[in-house]
C-alpha cells in the first residue's frame, strides 16, 4: 500500500491551512457569504419513461450540463449504502434505500450526451468482492445497463486503492474538523467533476443523508472500517465506517490519525463533522437527489423506524449546501434548525457546519428555487 506523499502534496495541504486561516477570519468578521447557487426541483411521480426528460429539465434549469462536464472525466458516487441482502419490508432496494437505478442510468446517458469524456460510477460498497459491477449483479441489477448508456464508463470499487495499492491524501482547507487530510482511492483526486447522486432520506444519526452525507460513503473501509488493518488497509472489506461514527479506534497508521484524540466520541457530533470535513476536501459539482420513492424514520432497514415513502420528486443543483438545504425543507424539516430540533435531535448540522465553512448557504431565503415551489413538493417524512 502506498499514500501519494510528495511536494506537490505538502504545498497543498500547507496551501490549505493558510487558505482556511484566512477564511476562518472572513467568517469571524463577517466579511464573507456562503454561495447560493439556484435548486431546480421536480415533481416526478414514478420511475419509468417520465425520469429522463425530468432530470433533462432539471439540469438545463441549473445551466446545463455541457458547461460542467464537456470533454471531462466525472466521478458519479451513488448511494448503495449497506449490504445488497437489507431490504426495507422486501422492498426492492432502489425503490427503498438506494439510488434507482433508471436514475443512475438515465443521469449516466445525459453526462455522456452533455460531452463527458469518461464518467466513472464510484462507490465503497460493502462486497469484499473489490468489484463494483459484481456488488451491482448481487443486488439484482445489470451493470451493462449503465455501461451502455454513454461512450465510456467505468466501474470503481473505492474502497481499494488505485494502481499499486496507491491512495491518495486529500487535505481538508483549514485543518479539518475532525481529520486534517483524508486517504482515499485516487480516482476522487483525479476526475474533472464530481457529482453526488443521493437519496432523499433522513439518517439516524445525522438527521438528514443527502448529497453531502453521500460523500461520507468515499472513504475506504479497508483504512476507517471496523476491521481495517493496524499499520496498513486490510486487503478486503471487514465492517463499515464505525470507527468514524465512535472513535473506538483510529485509521490505519499510514493514514493521519484524527485532530483530537480527546474530542467527543459521539456519533452525533463525528459524523456531521467528517461529512463537512469531506465535502471541503472535495466538493461537488454536481448534486443530484432521487426522491421518487424512498425511506422515513432512517436510512436504511438496520434502522428499525425506516419505512417507505413515495415524495415523488427530484432535485438537482450545483451547491451540495444549497440543493441539500431544498431537499430538507422538502421532506418537511427547517434547514435552518439547529441540535436538538428535528430532523437534528441527536446531531450537529451538517448544513450548518458546511455554511460556516462557506461552502454554500442553508438560508432558503437566499436560494432561488427553479421549478415546482417547495410548498407544492414537501411531503412531511415525519407524518408520512
Amino acid at each position: 500500500m502506498k499514500v501519494q506523499a510528495d511536494r506537490r502534496e505538502f504545498i497543498q495541504g500547507f496551501g490549505a491551512a493558510l487558505a482556511g486561516i484566512a477564511l476562518a477570519r472572513r467568517h469571524t468578521f463577517g466579511a464573507a457569504t456562503p454561495p447560493a447557487p439556484p435548486v431546480a426541483v421536480a415533481k416526478c411521480l414514478e420511475y419509468g419513461p417520465e425520469v429522463r426528460p425530468t432530470l433533462a429539465r432539471l439540469f438545463d434549469q441549473i445551466g446545463g450540463l455541457s458547461r460542467i462536464v464537456k470533454g471531462k472525466t466525472v466521478a458519479v458516487k451513488v448511494n448503495m449504502t449497506g449490504h445488497t441482502t437489507d431490504r426495507v419490508q422486501g422492498m426492492p432496494l432502489g425503490m427503498s434505500h438506494w439510488v434507482h437505478p433508471e436514475v443512475i442510468g438515465n443521469t449516466v446517458h445525459l453526462l455522456g450526451q452533455a460531452g463527458a469524456r469518461r464518467i466513472m460510477l464510484v462507490e465503497s460498497s460493502l462486497s469484499p468482492s473489490r468489484s463494483l459491477q459484481q456488488f451491482m449483479s448481487d443486488a439484482g441489477w445489470n451493470p451493462h445497463d449503465f455501461a451502455s448508456a454513454a461512450p465510456r464508463v467505468d466501474f470503481v470499487d473505492t474502497n481499494y486503492g488505485g494502481q499499486g495499492g496507491t491512495y491518495k491524501r486529500l487535505w481538508v482547507p483549514g485543518g479539518g474538523l475532525l481529520f486534517r487530510a483524508y486517504d482515499l482511492n485516487p480516482v476522487y483526486n483525479d476526475v474533472d467533476v464530481y457529482v453526488s447522486l443521493a437519496k432523499l432520506k433522513e439518517h439516524a444519526t445525522a438527521g438528514v443523508t443527502l448529497s453531502m452525507k453521500n460523500s461520507f460513503g468515499i472513504t475506504p473501509c479497508t483504512i476507517y472500517g471496523r476491521g481495517a488493518g493496524v499499520d496498513k488497509p486490510s486487503d478486503v472489506v471487514k465492517g463499515s465506517r464505525g470507527m468514524l461514527h465512535n472513535g473506538d479506534r483510529q485509521p490505519s497508521k499510514t493514514a493521519l490519525s484524527e485532530n483530537d484524540p480527546n474530542s467527543p466520541r459521539q456519533p452525533g457530533y463525528r459524523v456531521p463533522r467528517v461529512t463537512a470535513d469531506l465535502v471541503h476536501a472535495r466538493p461537488i459539482h454536481l448534486a443530484i437527489i432521487d426522491g421518487i420513492h424512498t425511506v422515513a424514520g432512517g436510512e436504511g432497514p438496520w434502522i428499525k423506524r425506516c419505512r417507505p415513502v413515495h415524495a415523488g420528486v427530484l432535485v438537482a443543483g450545483t451547491n451540495p449546501v444549497t440543493t441539500d438545504a431544498v431537499a430538507t425543507a422538502l421532506m418537511g424539516f427547517d434547514p435552518m434548525a439547529m441540535r436538538g430540533t428535528a430532523p437534528f435531535e441527536g446531531c450537529d448540522s451538517t448544513l450548518k457546519l458546511a455554511e460556516d465553512l462557506g461552502i454554500g448557504t442553508r438560508d432558503l431565503k437566499r436560494i432561488e428555487v427553479i421549478g415546482t415551489p417547495i410548498s407544492k413538493a414537501r411531503v412531511d417524512f415525519r407524518r408520512a
